[in-house]
């Protein structure tokens, strides 16, 4: 979730259009990829190529996405009993039906449905938030922060709900303070939550056969003091979050001995460090102090919570976490629609973020992220035998084809660095160049012809202006090689040469540009393993080169 705190995840008017820059130059360098497919060799994990919300079952299909998330800030309040709920921050703090007349649990039930439908797994939240949703008679609309009862506010849901104010006193401008939580919400327990998946396990089964198989504790706890402020207006200590982790953890284990248990969800860059109580700390009184951090030696919060979870595993004998799970989202306005000369060129720099431990990220971050690697060196130190995912993530311009390219280097870049879980926060429109872009990895052709499953080493001299990633397709020996030309402008001569690989004759080639739409071109030529295509500005080519 991206700075400030409040950041609400509104629908992204979506737009197709063609790159920023049009004006046409001549040829640009020529660029060697250099592909050794006994090189790097290892699995590529079908799990990163996952999404939030698809809209339906053919949505799915189409992406070949094999992972359908169900999070956000609204999952940490769902009342699975009562169908319901509290839109927090997002939305004016109401809580809401989330299908009239529905009867319980109704909303995770059709979630699963549409999973299955479209041949992937179910990603669910299970709530650890003191607090869930409730509505009133006949599932009417509750406010947390009524106007009648807590005085006029900054800004309502003036057109559907004009009692649900803000939280923001329209006299001072300060929030409102000592609100009372059982104005739109009803306690949480462990209990509550054991009964919805005794309800799951009832309805679709136990992990190990056709029930729900992943399950995610909460959403973004460090920054409840935000999103859910009229619940927990006091940010969560690393030992609050450590205790219900484990509590929740251990529930889920013990109803499902077989589900993967993923968490905790944080975030962005100031949650991996510091606590919900630190981050709240820091913007009231200055970020030279952290007292929860230094109430734990020192540690940042992340590896404190993975030692934290493996200490216990070591006394009880059982593992409360799976997957390591964090968000990541650009800080330097990347989310967004803007497709500026500057921001298409931050675009392409700043996935380096992901990966590159020489990266300075140029936003307010100011530091190495190098986030992948961070990830797995805190397991290998902290918590061995964790794999890890990136459950939130979004680089913006949906609607454009720099958001295209954009994403079509982070699905390389998550099958490369050996990433085990990731979904996409949404699922694109299907009319964007965006949703083309993860179709490339899955569903090229429109028969379920993806890239290969065995990533392998391709070399290129600058990934800020051509990235390239290969792997080797298990089900016919193909070599796959994804072409990424970030330039704005310009055709770029690009030389495959093949090491260690015996390859056919020719190579199929398939190509998203600007016009937004997948097509295949000719055969390319495979000749003393090498094969030479021309691709142009802001384009994903991907090369299909079979084995001899």
């Amino acid at each position: 979730m991206s700075v400030p705190l409040d950041f609400s995840r509104r629908a992204i008017a979506v737009t197709i259009a063609a790159s920023a820059c049009l004006a046409v130059h001549a040829a640009n360098a020529p660029v060697t990829v250099a592909i050794d497919a006994t090189a790097n060799r290892h699995a590529i994990s079908a799990n990163v190529y996952g999404v939030a919300f698809a809209p339906n079952a053919a949505t799915l299909k189409d992406l070949g996405a094999p992972l359908n998330r169900y999070g956000g800030n609204t999952s940490s309040s769902y009342n699975w009993k009562a169908n319901a709920s509290n839109h927090a921050a997002d939305w004016y703090f109401e809580s809401i039906l989330e299908d009239t007349g529905a009867s319980a649990g109704a909303m995770a039930d059709a979630f699963v449905t549409t999973s299955k439908a479209g041949n992937a797994q179910a990603l669910l939240t299970v709530p650890m938030l003191d607090w869930v949703a409730k509505v009133g008679s006949g599932g009417a609309k509750l406010a947390s922060f009524s106007q009648q009862k807590y005085g006029a506010q900054s800004d309502a849901d003036w057109q559907w709900f004009p009692d649900a104010g803000n939280g923001v006193l329209a006299s001072s401008g300060k929030d409102v303070v000592g609100n009372d939580p059982n104005d739109a919400s009803t306690p949480n327990s462990v209990a509550l939550q054991q009964a919805w998946l005794a309800h799951l396990i009832g309805r679709w089964g136990n992990s190990s056969g056709t029930g729900v198989k992943y399950y995610a504790l909460d959403n973004e706890h460090s920054i409840w003091q935000g999103t859910h402020r009229d619940v927990h207006p006091v940010g969560p200590t690393m030992d609050e979050i450590g205790a219900k982790m484990l509590a929740y953890g251990h529930m889920i284990r013990a109803a499902d001995a077989g589900a993967i248990i993923l968490g905790p969800e944080e975030w962005g860059w100031s949650g991996y460090l510091l606590s919900g109580y630190d981050q709240q700390y820091g913007a009231t009184y200055g970020w030279d102090k952290h007292p929860d951090k230094d109430k734990h030696g020192g540690m940042d919060y992340m590896p404190w919570l993975l030692q934290h979870l493996a200490q216990d595993q070591k006394a009880t004998g059982k593992r409360s976490l799976d997957v390591f799970t964090l968000h990541y989202y650009p800080q330097g306005g990347e989310f967004s629609d803007d497709v500026s000369t500057p921001m298409q060129l931050l675009r392409n720099r700043s996935t380096r973020s992901l990966w590159d431990p020489a990266y300075v990220d140029q936003s307010w971050i100011s530091d190495k992220v190098n986030l992948i690697n961070r990830m797995k060196g805190w397991v290998a130190q902290y918590y061995p035998g964790t794999k890890i995912g990136i459950t939130e993530y979004n680089w913006g311009a949906e609607g454009y084809i720099n958001g295209a390219t954009t994403q079509a280097d982070i699905d390389g870049i998550l099958g490369w660095m050996g990433v085990d879980y990731a979904t996409r926060w949404t699922t694109p429109d299907a009319g964007t160049p965006t949703y083309k872009a993860m179709k490339m990895y899955r569903n090229y052709d429109g028969k379920a012809s993806g890239f290969g499953d065995t990533s392998v080493s391709a070399s290129v001299p600058n990934r800020d202006q051509l990235s390239a990633w290969a792997a080797v397709r298990s089900k016919d020996g193909a070599l796959t090689v994804m072409v990424i030309s970030k330039v704005l402008s310009g055709n770029t001569t690009v030389t495959l040469n093949l090491a260690h690989f015996a390859a056919g004759k020719s190579a199929q080639e398939w190509q998203l540009t600007s016009a937004n739409a997948i097509k295949q071109l000719g055969n390319v030529t495979v000749a003393s393993n090498r094969a030479v295509v021309t691709v142009p500005a802001q384009s994903i080519s991907l090369l299909v080169i079979p084995k001899g």
